[in-house]
């Protein structure tokens, strides 16, 4: 399976590295590489987790963010990676203009 990080899924990790950047030093690095991890794996899993709003969605091991997928001819395109701490409401308005 190829994995293909949409832009806006990038400008995601970018935002959620740099709130845990604030919090401590080097909390930035380590989240970032935690959900390169779990997009990583999805070489592996993508297709198999639950669907929501018309996405896979993959919850991460170590934070609370979730990766947004859909799956076309083996690619598997990463369209959000959010903070699950978000009301659902603004989750879902946010996966609804991707």
């Amino acid at each position: 399976m190829t994995i293909d990080v949409l832009p806006r899924a990038t400008d995601d990790l970018v935002t959620g590295y740099h709130f845990y950047e604030q919090k401590e030093q080097g909390l930035g690095s380590y989240f970032r590489a935690s959900l390169f991890a779990d997009v990583d794996a999805l070489r592996v899993t993508a297709g198999v987790h639950a669907l929501v709003w018309g996405y896979h969605r993959s919850v991460s091991k170590k934070f609370p963010f979730a990766i947004y997928y859909r799956v076309r001819d083996a690619v598997a395109q990463v369209h959000a990676i959010l903070d699950c701490r978000q009301a659902p409401q603004l989750l879902r308005r946010t996966l609804e203009n991707r």
